[in-house]
């Protein structure tokens, strides 16, 4: 195939296939996908790419293929800053590099590029003891919860939605209230850690360097509201009663099973109710109720 017959668009696949290829360009020149839209030898390179007076025409695609990949890690490391801080920046740009060679971005935006790291992270988790916690783990749900925070911020929110307000909720009458199904934000989340991450991620955040916190249960709940991200620690019975009803239970069954879960004394629970509602709804953890 002659230049001339080689139009734009082909030779913009051909390269950014050839400078994106997870091998390295001389792999992405003989990789089936490049060699569907220009084929040629490594050797024929500069037909299409030509030399300088001081590199070679691999050398200058090399530039673009280092830039690419440098851009990606660029990207990774400011959605996984606190990762970056716990890891340190050599380690995390090791495991960057191993992790878009096997996770090669597909997408055309980059909020996509990170979505598998923390699954990347614990199919190489290194071998323990059963049911022993260590450093990986840490890191594991650092990166975890930092993903949540990205796919929060970029995913579906309130913004644009009329809010429960606690006059409807005032207004459902106390018979009423077993049968009714609360609809959880489009935004809401539920998490459970087993280190206090949120606040190591807040740290780093902050510009500090805080050290890697001892195993702590965490439940937090996370939303957004104005286009900020807000997380809150709250209680296991709490984390139990929300899944429950973001599972769709109605309130009398969600109820029921937090009861019969023995996390609290059941005079507790009564006067903590009508407490958590008031708080949730204010927080806007539910747009909307439905009555059975």
């Amino acid at each position: 195939m002659s230049n001339e017959s080689r139009n734009l668009d082909q030779l913009q696949r051909w390269m950014q296939t050839v400078i994106s290829w997870p091998g390295g360009v001389e792999a992405g020149i003989d990789s089936e996908a490049a060699q569907s839209e220009i084929p040629l030898e490594s050797s024929e390179l500069e037909t299409i790419v030509t030399a300088s007076s001081r590199q070679t025409s691999l050398e200058r695609m090399g530039i673009y293929a280092n830039a690419y990949y440098a851009r990606l890690l660029e990207c990774l490391s400011e959605e996984y800053s606190a990762l970056v801080s716990a890891m340190g920046k050599t380690a995390f740009g090791a495991f960057s590099m191993e992790y878009l060679q096997e996770y090669h971005p597909t997408s055309y935006t980059l909020c996509d590029l990170g979505a598998h790291f923390p699954q990347f992270l614990t199919e190489h988790k290194p071998p323990a003891e059963e049911n022993e916690l260590n450093w990986t783990d840490f890191l594991i749900e650092v990166a975890t919860l930092e993903r949540v925070y990205s796919e929060v911020f970029d995913g579906p929110g309130i913004e644009q939605e009329t809010l429960l307000t606690a006059e409807v909720l005032n207004s459902i009458q106390p018979e009423e209230w077993p049968e009714v199904t609360l609809k959880m934000a489009p935004c809401f989340r539920l998490m459970q850690f087993q280190f206090p991450v949120h606040e190591f991620i807040s740290h780093v955040r902050k510009g500090n360097s805080p050290q890697i916190p001892e195993q702590q249960l965490t439940c937090l709940a996370i939303t957004r509201r104005n286009y900020v991200v807000r997380r809150e620690v709250v209680s296991q019975a709490e984390y139990l009663l929300l899944s429950k009803l973001q599972q769709g239970l109605n309130v009398g069954d969600a109820i029921t099973c937090l009861a019969e879960s023995d996390l609290m004394e059941p005079e507790e629970l009564g006067t903590k109710l009508h407490k958590w509602f008031k708080h949730w709804t204010t927080a806007a953890f539910f747009i909307d109720v439905s009555k059975q």
